[in-house]
């Protein structure tokens, strides 16, 4: 079998978006654009010679951006988890995929970005704290948490003690 690849739905930005996430991860590319063909038009909509499918590799994870039009739209029941080392890391990355994105959105380390793909730019050190056995921290850092929007590393620390 081979890798699973997930496919995201666009209208009409998979081009852009796909050179938008590109641009952010380190060893991240375009691997093959394909372009509407005249088959299809009274289905797709889309003109003949337009862009069809983006495939592109993020640190290795094969995604297809995929031009279906605007029938299908993203929500929060699907997000990607960013895990940062730092918070310098950690607010490139919440900075960056947030620029043009949904303000309203913002809370807890999640975010939409401008085309409405929802993210979870977290600590690395993030999990570990939340399934600790002592509920007493672990409480305590989910109260932390939950005050934020972007998520502070020495805050949540401070808060686990």
């Amino acid at each position: 079998m081979k890798a699973l690849t997930t496919c995201l739905w666009f209208d009409g930005q998979a081009r852009e978006a796909a050179e938008f996430y590109v641009s952010i991860f380190p060893n991240s590319e375009l691997t093959r654009v394909s372009y509407f063909g005249g088959e299809g038009q009274d289905i797709h909509g889309r003109p003949e010679g337009s862009v069809m499918t983006v495939e592109f590799d993020l640190r290795g994870q094969p995604y297809v951006a995929l031009n279906g039009g605007p029938d299908v739209q993203f929500s929060e029941a699907i997000s990607f988890q960013v895990l940062c080392e730092n918070q310098k890391e950690l607010d490139y990355y919440w900075d960056t995929l947030s620029r043009g994105g949904d303000e309203e959105a913002r809370q807890c380390g999640w975010l939409k970005d401008r085309f409405g793909l929802s993210w979870q730019v977290l600590p690395d050190i993030l999990p570990a704290m939340l399934r600790d056995s002592d509920r007493e921290k672990a409480d305590a850092v989910m109260h932390a948490m939950m005050q934020m929007k972007k998520l502070d590393f020495q805050a949540l620390r401070s808060a686990y003690g």
